[in-house]
C-alpha cells in the first residue's frame, strides 16, 4: 500500500529537483555573467539568478524526505540469483543490512547460490554447495 503523500509522482523526487534547479540557476547565472561583456542589464539578471541558485542548492541539500522505509520490505530483499563471470578468480557478492536485524547475504558467483549469515560479513566463507573458498581475511 502506497502512502498518500507519495501517490503523486511529482512529489517523489522533490530533493533531487530542488538541487538540480539550484545547479541550473548557478550555471545559467555564471554563463550570463561571464559571456556578456558585463553590461549592467545582463548583470542585473545574472547576479540574482546565481544567488537564487545558491539558495536553492543549500535548501535542497538540507531538505529531508519523509520517506518511510518498511522494515518488512528490507528484510524480504534478496540479491539477483545469477552466475557471475569468471575473472581469473571466483567472484562473489556480499550485502549487509544497515538496520536491525543485521543480516548478510552471500552470493557465490560460480554456482549462483545464496546463503544468509546473521550479523556482519564473516572473516572467511566457503560455499557449502561447490566447496570453494570465496575469501579469507587475515586477522590483524
Amino acid at each position: 500500500m502506497e502512502d498518500e503523500e507519495y501517490s503523486n509522482p511529482r512529489q517523489r523526487h522533490v530533493k533531487v529537483n530542488i538541487v538540480f534547479s539550484g545547479w541550473l540557476c548557478i550555471l545559467l547565472g555564471s554563463i550570463l555573467m561571464f559571456t556578456s561583456g558585463a553590461s549592467a542589464l545582463v548583470l542585473s539578471f545574472a547576479a540574482p539568478i546565481s544567488v537564487l541558485g545558491l539558495v536553492l542548492l543549500i535548501l535542497g541539500l538540507l531538505y529531508k524526505d519523509n520517506e518511510n522505509i518498511d522494515p518488512k520490505i528490507i528484510a524480504a530483499w534478496e540479491p539477483d540469483l545469477s552466475k557471475m563471470p569468471d575473472s581469473g578468480r571466483v567472484m562473489y557478492r556480499v550485502d549487509t543490512t544497515l538496520i536491525e536485524p543485521i543480516r548478510t547475504s552471500i552470493l557465490c558467483g560460480k554456482c549462483a547460490n545464496l546463503f544468509w549469515e546473521e550479523g556482519t560479513k564473516p572473516k572467511s566463507f566457503t560455499c557449502p554447495k561447490c566447496l570453494l573458498l570465496l575469501w579469507h581475511e587475515e586477522e590483524e
